[in-house]
């Protein structure tokens, strides 16, 4: 693929000249006339184009975890990020636009088209890039494929195949795009842990790790200037990446954090999530010879895009507004109304008990008559806070249960609920999904404590916790499976198996209709020491 380069682009000395002047001059193209810069090095040079303003070589543009189709206080939401790409692949410099994953799920509306209604809305900007995220893969693999044969994007994922290991249709693992004078090599790389977290079966996911180390090397081979990975990992890996050199720009995704880092060696980016910002990042380049051989010395500038402060884009926001006047009759339904403050903002439910986490688990107990319940922060993912005196509506269940996902309960031992909850609390560091909202029972954890020993104290209805004792717990038809690392609540007797159970947003509409008024409150149920 070759990108539009600008009508004036900068015009580079070579290295060999440059040394034999004993000075470093770049003509940069600022508008229509150029200026001639001094400098001593190259380094220098790239410094001082940046700051006078002068056009960049290209650009990246870098979008991920963008789940719900309409924005939220004036910030986010598909239409504000159509506009900002709009006007970016609209400008005179060249730019590669990724998209580092997670769409399809989890969202009000996709619990209805299985993320259908993101693809038609991404497909308003395509991006050049689309590395899938784990949530692509939550209503499994035909789904999976339907949805990229819809999508306008390239895919790329250089660690995932079919279950036999041939490759899938309509991806790739890497490619070189030509961005005015320079040869980008980018691939793609998925997240390895993704069949603990999805419904990925008929799919094998490799290393992360070998993968970037096998596509870089090719790239470089092949002759690209700039090598750039485009990631659906977590922040561990991240690192990981950066830190081996491999590569010389890392955007990621995956974590939800707006993150910006370059230590003058590897650029690493995330741009937060739902569309909030939107990151760019303004290459300035110098091309030369190095030892007979071209090279490239660049310079990144960091611009994180508010999307507050970009015009919705008429065509994106037309598709957004036909979707939510389909769902408003179904889901503009009053259940209760809350009397206390509720919170499921990611940060929160990922990471402490929370209310609307009691609240959600008390309703699993309770409609299963299980002694307890234990359901992960990660599937809470409305991603808001509800002020006391809230209506809450039918909308409100399922923004903050979108995934489909059904009760069960089993018959476990203690030992195998405090394997659950220490599973639950090992990676609190990170605020992984996994991270455990409780109902009818009560734990203490040190989250400094070594892995597999943060459980301190349990307690189940006020007596403390049985190793030996059977317990019956209700959780969710994922968690039963093994995901989020749940793997201990499959030990044990399935009372009401996953095709048995009664969808989890059900459970909670019933209880808070029964209710009328919510009083859930953090109540101590889960203590770090």
């Amino acid at each position: 693929m070759t990108v539009q380069a600008p009508a004036t682009i900068p015009e580079f000395t070579s290295m060999s000249e440059i040394n034999r002047r004993d000075a470093f001059r770049i003509a940069v193209a600022g508008g229509l006339a150029a200026t001639t810069i001094m400098a001593g090095s190259a380094e220098e040079a790239l410094a001082e184009a940046a700051s006078q303003g002068a056009t960049p070589t290209f650009r990246l543009l870098l979008v991920n975890d963008i789940y719900k189709m309409g924005e939220v206080a004036g910030k986010g939401g598909f239409a504000r990020l159509a506009a900002i790409a709009r006007a970016e692949k609209a400008g005179p410099v060249p730019c590669f636009y990724a998209h580092a994953g997670d769409m399809y799920s989890p969202s009000l509306m996709s619990g209805f088209d299985q993320g259908a209604h993101t693809v038609e809305l991404l497909n308003v900007m395509p991006p050049d890039v689309f590395v899938p995220g784990n949530h692509e893969f939550d209503f499994g693999k035909e789904n999976y494929l339907k949805r990229r044969a819809e999508a306008k994007s390239l895919f790329m994922a250089a660690n995932l195949r079919n279950a036999d290991g041939s490759p899938l249709p309509g991806h790739e693992d890497r490619r070189i795009f030509e961005l005015g004078p320079i040869k980008l090599g980018v691939f793609g790389v998925a997240l390895a842990n993704t069949p603990l977290m999805s419904s990925a079966q008929g799919f094998t996911f490799t290393d992360e790790m070998a993968a970037v180390r096998e596509q870089s090397k090719a790239l470089r081979d092949a002759g690209a200037d700039i090598v750039v990975a485009v990631t659906h990992t977590d922040f561990t890996r991240d690192l990981e990446i950066a830190r081996s050199r491999l590569v010389d720009v890392l955007l990621t995704g995956h974590d939800h954090d707006l993150r910006i880092s370059y230590d003058n060696r590897v650029a690493m980016v995330e741009s937060g999530e739902e569309g909030e910002y939107v990151t760019a990042i303004d290459m300035y380049c110098i091309i030369g010879e190095r030892d007979g051989k071209r090279s490239v010395t660049w310079r990144p500038v960091f611009r994180p895009i508010d999307s507050a402060l970009a015009e919705p884009d008429p065509a994106a926001l037309a598709i957004v507004r036909k979707y939510e006047a389909d769902l408003s009759k179904e889901l503009d339904v009053t259940i209760g109304t809350t009397a206390v403050a509720l919170d499921s903002r990611s940060a929160t439910v990922r990471s402490q008990e929370a209310a609307i986490g009691n609240l959600i688990a008390d309703a699993m107990r309770i409609a299963t008559g299980a002694d307890v319940a234990i359901t992960n922060g990660g599937g809470i993912r409305a991603n808001r806070q509800y002020a006391p005196g809230t209506v809450l509506t039918r909308r409100d269940i399922l923004s903050e249960l979108p995934f489909g996902n059904s009760t069960v309960m089993i018959e476990i031992t203690g030992k195998d609920i405090k394997d659950a909850l220490e599973n639950g609390v090992s990676q609190v560091d990170n605020r992984a999904g996994r991270f455990p909202q409780v109902s009818g029972l009560a734990f203490t954890y040190d989250p400094k404590a070594a892995v597999g020993s943060r459980v301190l104290s349990i307690e189940v209805g006020g007596k403390p916790i049985d190793p030996a004792g059977k317990y019956k717990v209700a959780s969710n038809d994922f968690m039963f499976g093994g995901g989020d690392g749940y793997s201990a609540l499959g030990r044990g007797r399935t009372l009401i198996g996953k095709t048995d159970g009664t969808l989890m947003a059900n459970v909670v509409m019933v209880h808070v209709r029964k209710l009328g008024t919510v009083n859930s409150s953090v109540e101590g149920r889960i203590v770090a020491k």
